[in-house]
């Protein structure tokens, strides 16, 4: 199945990007959850999918440290977007690994920042979590949690990871991942070697290109799209293929622009996968 992000068109409401996504043919929608109530109320939500005619797929749980009207804590963002997922009939809930590193601003005079990479601690719990009682928690819900596949940054003339769990023997010792093309093209590593290590744990896919910039669409950069999508659909893939976009690559702004681009990405993706 393919599906649609709203985090594509995060600058659109939710209801907007439904019927946009639902007129281009794709066959369901992943939720972007964030602080906008219109993301994580169920009976809203639920209106959404039925006014505009496309089901609801999967829902991307919260991801900022500190996000309005979520807990701080990240287990308790996670299990509260899986008991959306139930009320949904959503499949899959998409979490971020815990960071392992953050950005800190220090204002030493008037237009004089210094930034600076420091140690994350706050995230321990969580890692224990997702070790230890993340599968459990997504067998009884009858919903599969996947971990998604982090980027590198660039810092100066070099790239870091700022994420735990986020090396490849990492990601393959987790139970299902959500393998995000455009975080693989940030390492400069090949997507078809990375996916023939993990696809025994990939279990949902983020579809989008790489060019120096990120979740551009799948003509517009170097990575190997189309042959990525033949390798699933060689193996068997089962899982939901979700197109996540930036409003930019979305063509945001112009409606005749999106929904072209839309269009266009889902026959790419037919053209390969089916």
């Amino acid at each position: 199945m393919i599906a649609f992000s709203t985090g594509s068109l995060y600058t659109y409401g939710t209801l907007r990007v439904a019927r946009l996504a639902a007129a281009a043919g794709y066959d369901g929608l992943e939720i972007m959850v964030d602080d906008r109530w219109d993301t994580r109320d169920a009976a809203y939500l639920s209106e959404v999918a039925r006014t505009a005619g496309i089901p609801i797929l999967s829902l991307h749980a919260p991801f900022r440290p500190l996000q309005d009207g979520w807990p701080g804590d990240e287990v308790e963002r996670v299990t509260r977007t899986v008991e959306l997922a139930r009320a949904l009939d959503a499949r899959t809930v998409v979490v971020h690994p815990p960071l392992r590193y953050r950005w800190v601003s220090l204002r030493r005079a008037p237009f004089i920042n210094i930034s600076a990479l420091t140690p994350f601690r706050l995230h321990t719990r969580y890692h224990r979590w997702l070790r230890t009682e993340l599968e459990g928690v997504g067998l009884r819900a009858g919903v599969t949690i996947a971990i998604e596949n982090m980027p590198r940054h660039r810092l100066a003339f070099r790239t870091v990871n700022l994420f735990d769990l986020n090396e490849i023997r990492e990601l393959r010792r987790l139970p299902a991942l959500t393998l995000d093309t455009t975080h693989v093209g940030t390492w400069g590593v090949d997507l078809l070697d990375t996916y023939a290590l993990l696809a025994d744990r990939v279990a949902h896919v983020h579809l989008s290109n790489y060019n120096g910039r990120q979740h551009r669409l799948p003509h517009d950069g170097s990575l190997p799209l189309g042959a990525f999508l033949e390798a699933l659909r060689r193996r068997g893939f089962a899982g939901v293929i979700v197109v996540e976009l930036e409003p930019d690559s979305s063509g945001a702004g112009d409606d005749g622009q999106v929904r072209q681009r839309l269009a266009q990405t889902l026959a790419f993706c037919r053209e390969h996968f089916g």
